[in-house]
């Protein structure tokens, strides 16, 4: 069984691309007040919550597979362009399955004016008895649908 893996997950989204985009690069503050499952966030290390290059920790709690989970973040880079970010999660849950957790997102706009949102996992477990993360995708659908439904009512 391999160690190293990926998961991607896309979810279409009805918001415009440009303010979904904006929710996770610069208002990720918010995401706690807008999403069931998660619980709280937190500045950890640092005054900016959207620095790239690992200025700033965030440490989260949320739910995935039915359990509260918590770990840190960080922002590793913030492409705007091509409305990418790539987070960092490590520490706690993280790290008793993980050796690394590398969450990229990305908003991706198609010809007919909509939009998606895709959510890759890129991982390293620490062992063989680790499922994949498998959970995340299901909690980054039902997040997604619950920023865009936030975001179309804003």
């Amino acid at each position: 069984m391999a160690l190293i893996g990926k998961l991607s997950t896309e979810v279409a989204i009805h918001s415009p691309a440009g303010k979904f985009f904006d929710l996770m690069a610069k208002k990720l503050h918010h995401v706690q007040n807008v999403c069931e499952r998660v619980h709280a966030t937190k500045l950890h290390e640092g005054d900016d919550w959207h620095c790239a290059g690992g200025g700033s920790v965030k440490h989260w709690t949320y739910v995935i597979d039915g359990k509260v989970t918590t770990c840190k973040e960080t922002i590793e880079s913030i492409n705007e362009e091509n409305k990418t970010v790539i987070y960092k999660l490590f520490d706690e849950d993280i790290d008793q399955h993980y050796k690394n957790f590398k969450l990229i997102f990305q908003v991706i706009e198609n010809n007919s004016g909509g939009a998606s949102v895709k959510w890759t996992v890129e991982y390293e477990k620490v062992n063989d008895d680790v499922e994949a993360p498998y959970g995340y995708m299901q909690y980054f659908d039902k997040c997604t649908k619950e920023m865009d439904a936030h975001l179309l009512e804003a």
